[in-house]
């Protein structure tokens, strides 16, 4: 969890998850007034919403982190976060952020949370719960449409939503958003000074307002310049305007073959002729000695763009120290954003996505398709052994890892693995969903996924919603495989899930698919589960009928297996069955027939309970004055 950097945070008590936030922090008084008048103003329509607008690097999140933390002591039940976009610009579902949102407040979402069985996601619903009889403030950072606030808004609540968005939310109604443009031009100068050290901009007053003007006084350019000074002492205050406004165009790109259609889900930001952002960071990139650009590109391969020592000394093949050292060098000079530490400590780093967009065309204009695909392998690699080396480290049964990580690297005990595990694990699902829609390496993104779904569970936290989307990898990268008994254990595994979660029609479908695929493999034992599954669907939807046609389907394969334990199972089932068709005489035999298996097996505790069971049976037909079955 993010360290409680904020005083009025520290001092309350108050749980706080949101980013570190930019240091130093100048000028923006009459925003943050705004904020507060607005905050002040009766909730409009179905919930509490603020909402700031500003462009990329507008410095929209600071502005946001830092109100919020400024007014921690009105929302004593925490301050909590959720991205709404990935760096790429591609959004991210409410029933997603709602999920991280549940996790975050300590509730955790059960199985009734699975995702896709009702028109609104059943996460939405519990997070307005929850955010009702609490007093919190979420921070929903780059939100793209309407539609990602809206299903997570509570009415007749204390807590507070506030988005950040470069544009107007259409589709709610009473929204007076805040807006976010450049800087004053004095507190871009007094940021200047601090950033680049205050001697060398008082002694050149022209030159750091013309460097302020340069950058449009956007707090995200004056800090890639100002980083770029840093490293240039000699330079003149006064040249560096004169520098960003040199910085050619960039290149038209030049698109091959045929034009493939936009991404509906994906925003599309052009790079604007003379914006002084993309200026700024090309002074800043072109600095860069060639091992430190070459990791700055590569990070945009790290799962949410998030990087460590760990996973960057994988994606560049060297040693950890050294690349822990380079993701520092890149943060000073604003070029990577600091996350707040992880569980364990180690530094984290995030790709800003002001700069997701340019960096990957870098990358496809320097790197080599191979070795792209090189260190996507070797970051799928470092976390499949990380993955194990913690569930070798949770399982009290397992041996000791034969394989350990280099020291940098290593996890050591048990709740070292748990903290990391449960602190990296939306990193991890992300980067086995993005390998697995990818297709070129599945057999490493197999191998991850499969770590996980051995992994999470040791936790105690694996949300059941988690665990489907990962049945869900294994089920894709298995019919792209065409391996039909992998993919009827995913769907049966799936089905399992929607069971629990009460969700019979969609859990039948599953165990249907799964007793076709397990035939077609040949697989007796799996398509007796999948048999077992569609009873258990037909007699919770009312349907004794089917549910015994399927026990019975399912009883033959069991016996022909020989495995006599889930032949007396499957008998009781039968027998349930039976009785909801009223065939009473029949459900007695199987009843009998199950103790009699229990009897060879010598499982004397199920006989007794199918003993038990068979007597109550018995008394049941009494009082219904039926003539019981003779014994």
């Amino acid at each position: 969890m993010a360290r409680k950097t904020a005083a009025v945070a520290e001092a309350a008590g108050i749980f706080d998850v949101l980013p570190a936030g930019a240091r130093p922090f100048a000028g923006r008084g009459g925003e943050l007034a705004a904020l507060t008048v607005a905050a002040g103003r009766p909730a409009q329509g179905r919930g509490r919403l603020l909402v700031l607008a500003g462009r990329p690097g507008s410095g929209r999140t600071a502005l946001a982190v830092r109100w919020a933390r400024s007014v921690a002591g009105d929302y004593p039940d925490g301050l909590l976060y959720a991205r709404m976009s990935a760096p790429d610009g591609r959004r991210t579902g409410a029933g997603r952020a709602a999920r991280v949102l549940l996790d975050q407040l300590g509730e955790r979402p059960g199985a009734a949370l699975l995702p896709g069985a009702a028109e609104e996601d059943p996460a939405c619903e519990a997070l307005r719960e929850a955010l009702g009889q609490r007093r919190a403030l979420v921070l929903l950072d780059d939100v793209k449409d309407a539609g990602q606030v809206w299903p997570l808004l509570a009415e007749k609540t204390s807590s507070l939503l506030l988005a950040t968005t470069s544009g107007p939310l259409t589709g709610i109604d009473g929204i007076d958003p805040v807006i976010l443009g450049g800087m004053d031009h004095r507190a871009a100068v007094e940021l200047l000074g601090e950033l680049v050290g205050g001697t060398r901009i008082s002694c050149d007053p022209v030159g750091a307002a013309d460097l302020a003007e340069a950058c449009a006084n956007r707090p995200a350019a004056l800090r890639l310049v100002a980083g770029w000074l840093r490293t240039e002492p000699r330079l003149a205050v006064t040249d560096a305007a004169a520098r960003l406004h040199a910085v050619p165009p960039p290149a038209p790109v030049v698109v091959e073959g045929p034009v493939k259609p936009a991404d509906p889900e994906r925003e599309t930001v052009p790079v604007v002729e003379g914006d002084p952002l993309r200026g700024a960071f090309e002074l800043a990139y072109r600095r860069l000695p060639a091992a430190r650009a070459r990791l700055l590109r590569l990070c945009t391969l790290a799962p949410g763009q998030q990087v460590d020592l760990r996973t960057a000394s994988a994606l560049v093949g060297c040693p950890a120290p050294e690349a822990g050292a380079s993701l520092a060098a890149l943060a000073e000079l604003e070029l990577l954003e600091r996350e707040p530490d992880a569980a364990d400590g180690t530094e984290r780093y995030r790709v800003p996505g002001r700069l997701h967009g340019r960096l990957v065309e870098l990358r496809g204009e320097v790197d080599r398709p191979s070795e792209v695909e090189l260190a996507r392998a070797r970051l799928l690699e470092r976390l499949v052994r990380l993955v194990d080396s913690a569930r070798l480290l949770l399982d009290p049964a397992a041996p000791p890892n034969p394989d350990p990580l280099p020291g940098p690297l290593r996890l050591r005990t048990a709740a070292h693995a748990e903290g990391w595990l449960l602190g990296e694990r939306e990193q991890l699902l992300a980067a086995a969903a993005e390998a697995v829609g990818q297709g070129d390496l599945d057999g490493s993104a197999g191998r991850l996924v499969t770590a996980l779904l051995r992994a999470l569970p040791l936790t105690g936290e694996a949300a059941p919603a988690d665990l489907h989307a990962l049945h869900e990898s294994v089920l894709k990268v298995a019919e792209r495989q065409a391996d039909p008994r992998r993919a009827a254990a995913a769907l049966l595994n799936l089905g399992d899930l929607q069971a629990a979660a009460g969700r019979w029609p969609q859990a039948g479908g599953r165990y249907r698919r799964a007793v076709d695929l397990a035939r077609k493999a040949g697989d007796e034992a799996g398509c007796a589960r999948a048999l077992e599954g569609v009873g258990h669907g037909h007699r919770a939807l009312g349907d004794p009928l089917r549910a015994a046609d399927a026990y019975g389907r399912a009883l033959v394969l069991r016996q022909e297996l020989g495995d006599q334990p889930a032949e007396a199972r499957l008998l009781v089932r039968l027998a349930e069955a039976h009785t909801g068709l009223r065939r009473f005489e029949e459900a007695l035999r199987e009843y009998r027939s199950a103790a009699a298996v229990l009897r060879r097996t010598g499982d004397a505790a199920g006989e007794r309970e199918v003993a038990a069971l068979s007597a109550r049976l018995q008394q049941h037909l009494g009082r219904e004055g039926l003539r019981p079955l003779s014994e």
